[in-house]
């Protein structure tokens, strides 16, 4: 039995497809799980109650953590940490195995342009700090020996069928193809990596169902020699056949709208990810494994004609 905990988001739902290729059973987890293979199991949980947990993780033979806790520093800092370990303690007991999706928060603001599996862990922002820490939490279970562990890290990401938690999605593919302006915060000419969530989704597949690949950190496959804001835009907007027109955001708008949008609020301390350029290298999975990531060009096309036609 491989379980995905969280598996209603973009990365579970992928997760979910991929896994289809490899044999065990897959138990989908969260408070409404939604079928996505006809053979799923569907568990349906509070990932926050203890005992709900050690139930979903009970018989798994891996375990992936894919959730998605609400956006906000208050929220991540009184969940996750409980949650890991809760999480830990369970695959401790069922001697299972782990598969983290993680993120780049924890990242020194300073090595964003060539982020590898070694770059390091300086997190400059609060929500940073807990990413730091849970992932931190993972390496000492693995270093214990407590369990079999690895962690998957992903840029910023972008694919096809995503709503609410993609930038590009949110920011460019909609505006765009509304006839609105794009939007985009701080600077347009700064480049910017973003991870193609199919190639997410089998790459963590196939990391969870590769021995060798475990007690380790894997930046998942993703496509070098980003484009900058403005051709981001550029690229989206004649793939939809309309202009580019782009709208900037500085830090002092941010701010302001912070003020009545509790999103805009949270990203005030990441918006150091967008005055600088924030390159993503892969090239240890894609030597490990003989993987392409899927090009930026390809990306949009299969987005548009997946969201947009």
């Amino acid at each position: 039995m491989q379980t995905i905990l969280g598996s209603t988001g973009a990365i579970g739902t992928g997760l979910a497809r991929a896994l289809k290729t490899y044999p065990d059973k897959i138990r989908l987890v969260s408070r409404h799980p939604i079928r996505v293979n006809d053979t799923d199991e569907l568990f349906t949980a509070d990932l926050l109650d203890p005992k709900a947990l050690e139930a979903a993780v009970h018989g798994s033979s891996i375990v992936y953590i894919t959730v998605g806790f609400a956006y906000s520093y208050k929220e991540w800092a009184e969940k996750w940490v409980p949650f890991i370990e809760n999480v830990i303690q369970s695959c401790t007991k069922e001697n299972c195995k782990l598969v983290f999706f993680d993120n780049i928060y924890m990242y020194d603001s300073g090595f964003l342009n060539g982020m590898t599996e070694e770059t390091p862990i300086n997190p400059p922002s609060k929500k940073g700090a807990v990413r730091a820490k849970i992932a931190q939490m993972i390496l000492n279970a693995i270093a214990s020996q407590k369990i079999q562990a690895l962690i998957a890290r992903s840029a910023d990401f972008y694919g096809p069928s995503i709503s609410n938690n993609s930038l590009l999605t949110e920011m460019v593919f909609k505006p765009l193809s509304q006839g609105k302006k794009a939007n985009w915060l701080i600077s347009d000419h700064f480049v910017h990596s973003f991870t193609y969530t199919i190639d997410a989704a089998i790459a963590t597949a196939l990391l969870g169902n590769t021995e060798t690949a475990y007690g380790q950190v894997w930046h998942l496959p993703t496509a070098s020699s980003p484009y900058t804001g403005k051709q981001w835009i550029e690229n989206i907007a004649k793939e939809l056949d309309t202009s580019a027109r782009i709208q900037l955001a500085p830090k002092f708008l941010v701010k302001i709208m912070g003020l009545f949008n509790p999103i805009m609020k949270e990203s005030v301390e990441m918006l150091y990810q967008y005055d600088r350029d924030y390159v993503f290298d892969s090239s240890k999975f894609e030597k490990a494994f003989d993987f392409k990531p899927t090009p930026y060009d390809r990306g949009i096309k299969q987005i548009i004609e997946t969201n947009y036609k």
